[in-house]
């Protein structure tokens, strides 16, 4: 693979999504497996529209880590960052369609993540400052030794390039939210982007008002801030101003992934050189196509499709 444009850092797992719809998993009798994780499907979601993407995370030693490193090659993702931990196993997540819009998931991750032990060792130092776009998340920072690796990346980079950080709030990674906010509002200090929805911004900034929330992300000095509102679409503001992106209307199959393919477009627009509300049009439109569909890297869209919607 040529050089990257993108490296997304952080969780990774196998999804097991229900094959029946609207019933609680106990009454489910069949799934679909599907490569998933927040900072995984962003760089699928990257490659879909052209990007150069690799993922920085980690697998366990069994088949569900050969199949994330050959799924993620047949999506177009270079798997060459994804280190083994040894003794831990890769994350499985249960999904269930009950309700549709947003599903309850059931996290195999203990007693910790192999993605959430990335060590200074397993860091491609030159890469993550010098690559054109770092993805990096929230719940990165949820667990040692994830937690100072990545602050080491966002502080050897200084801000440079695209620096984007994806709020990702998981309630059940944390200890509490008073050392989720500290977490994260300490990255907020280090990065150019920031992406969430209002759950995500009232954990980083302490409010879950859209114009207030974006006030406070700007606060930080960080250049973009994009707050996702659901159905009241999207809120994009940089210091000169601040607009709002209505939604695309679909009959949501499943919630999980949209955000995620978001944070592909938000890629795709970034590196483009787009202005912030060419971006958030074109991030709430992927978005809505895979809200549209079941599971979410394979459910990825391409740029046809995303043009056609828009």
């Amino acid at each position: 693979m040529t050089s990257l444009e993108v490296l997304t850092v952080g969780r990774v797992g196998v999804d097991l999504y229900p094959e029946q719809s609207g019933v609680p998993l106990a009454q489910v009798s069949t799934f679909a497996k599907s490569l998933g994780g927040t900072a995984t499907n962003v760089a699928v979601a990257a490659a879909r529209l052209g990007r150069r993407a690799g993922v920085l995370t980690k697998v366990g030693p069994d088949g569900f880590g050969t199949y994330v490193r050959e799924a993620l090659e047949g999506f177009g993702v270079s798997s060459k960052y994804v280190g083994t931990s040894p003794d831990l196993l890769t994350p499985v997540v249960f999904c269930e369609l009950n309700p549709p819009a947003d599903p309850p998931l059931l996290f195999y991750r203990l007693p910790v993540a192999p993605d959430l032990t990335i060590g200074e060792d397993d860091v491609p130092w030159s890469l993550t400052r010098e690559v054109p776009l770092l993805w990096v998340t929230g719940t990165g920072v949820s667990a040692e030794p994830a937690r100072t690796s990545q602050r080491m990346m966002l502080a050897n980079r200084a801000r440079s390039g695209h620096t984007v950080l994806d709020l990702d709030y998981r309630p059940m990674f944390w200890p509490d939210v008073k050392t989720a906010r500290a977490e994260i509002s300490w990255m907020l200090d280090h990065v150019t982007v920031a992406v969430g929805n209002r759950t995500e911004c009232e954990i980083a900034v302490g409010t879950s008002d859209p114009d207030e929330a974006a006030d406070r992300l700007l606060g930080h000095g960080i250049s973009l801030a994009l707050v996702k509102k659901g159905a009241e679409g999207v809120l994009v503001a940089t210091p000169e101003g601040r607009w709002t992106v209505e939604p695309n209307p679909v009959e949501v199959v499943c919630g999980l992934g949209a955000g995620d393919a978001f944070g592909g477009s938000v890629v795709h627009g970034l590196l483009s050189c787009w202005d912030p509300v060419k971006i958030a049009r074109y991030a709430n439109a992927a978005g809505a196509i895979v809200a549209s569909r079941l599971a979410c890297a394979d459910a990825m869209p391409d740029q046809e499709e995303i043009e056609d919607l828009l």
